[in-house]
């Protein structure tokens, strides 16, 4: 069954921009005979770029608006940044469609045309992120984090012009938007453990639109699917939210699945790091095996519950 014509939500950022662009092709390639067009919709969190996002509630900042769009049936399907999509959401709505992610690490970018080894000793380095913050600052004491907002290119131009020695961005926003080529070093997963969803794209649509539910599943991607259930799995079941210090990150290949998890206090002085392997048909249940080690070990602390 063909829909007439599918409206995309979506911010109007670059990336976000690219992301719908992105889907809007998927949807041709499905369903050749809809006419698809992208609908911008202006978010808290592109208004509010004075304040660091853990003050003024977080990266659902970028969805609130566009779900109740799509809840006024204003748009179709709205995409989102699977990392900023939050763990709980209005029940009339669903996370419909996830496509094939691309590469969850983050990446370490210098100033253009000066090599991944050449950081000063005591580097300024750049994140809006409590999970990279800490990480980074475990496994490079050295480092001075220094807070950022704004988008790829804001963060890009702190670096050329000597504001900051580096930062630390999502490797695949920068593939996504053709700077690849300024990725100096990539970190490892163990390193510095992805945000939940990181890489992927969330397409969320309203649970009763049907046709709209048919053709968004001859785009679903097994394997991405797979992953992402895990780790919102272990999001949940921690009742972490989007300003939580919290990496989690289900890896799924040749019939195998590892999840690597990191959890950190607020202020940064406590940490628990682990993973878990097995099936990959028992993704879901080695979430809830790696939550159990979570609690064990002190999660309810670090996350101010005890």
């Amino acid at each position: 069954m063909s829909v007439e014509t599918i409206r995309i939500g979506t911010r109007g950022s670059a990336l976000a921009l690219w992301q719908a662009h992105y889907v809007k092709a998927r949807l041709l390639e499905v369903s050749p005979a809809s006419a698809v067009e992208i609908v911008v919709i202006k978010t808290s969190g592109d208004l509010i770029q004075d304040r660091a996002l853990l003050e003024v509630g977080g990266k659902g900042l970028f969805v609130k608006e566009i779900q109740l769009a799509l809840l006024r049936g204003e748009v179709d399907v709205a995409v989102h940044s699977l990392k900023d999509y939050p763990a709980e959401n209005p029940e009339e709505l669903i996370l419909a469609c996830i496509p094939q992610r691309q590469d969850p690490r983050d990446a370490l970018v210098l100033p253009a045309g000066r090599p991944g080894n050449s950081l000063p000793p005591r580097p300024r380095v750049g994140t809006g992120s409590l999970r990279r913050q800490f990480q980074a600052q475990a496994a490079f004491p050295s480092w001075e984090i220094k807070g950022l907002r704004g988008n790829v290119d804001t963060r890009l131009k702190k670096v050329d012009t000597g504001e900051l020695d580096a930062v630390i961005l999502a490797a695949a926003g920068l593939n996504r938007l053709g700077h690849g080529g300024r990725i100096s070093r990539l970190f490892s997963r163990d390193e510095m453990v992805p945000a939940v969803g990181q890489g992927a794209i969330a397409v969320e649509a309203r649970g009763d639109h049907g046709p709209v539910l048919d053709i968004l599943d001859r785009m679903e991607d097994g394997r991405a699917r797979r992953e992402i259930d895990a780790e919102r799995r272990f999001l949940r079941g921690l009742g972490g939210s989007c300003t939580t210090p919290l990496g989690i990150h289900a890896e799924v290949q040749e019939g195998r699945a590892l999840l690597r998890g990191f959890l950190s206090s607020v202020d940064g002085s406590r940490s628990i790091r682990d993973q878990v392997d097995g099936p990959a048909n028992d993704a879901l249940t080695l979430a809830d095996d790696l939550l159990g080690r979570f609690w064990a070990k002190g999660a309810a602390h670090l996350l101010g519950r005890a």
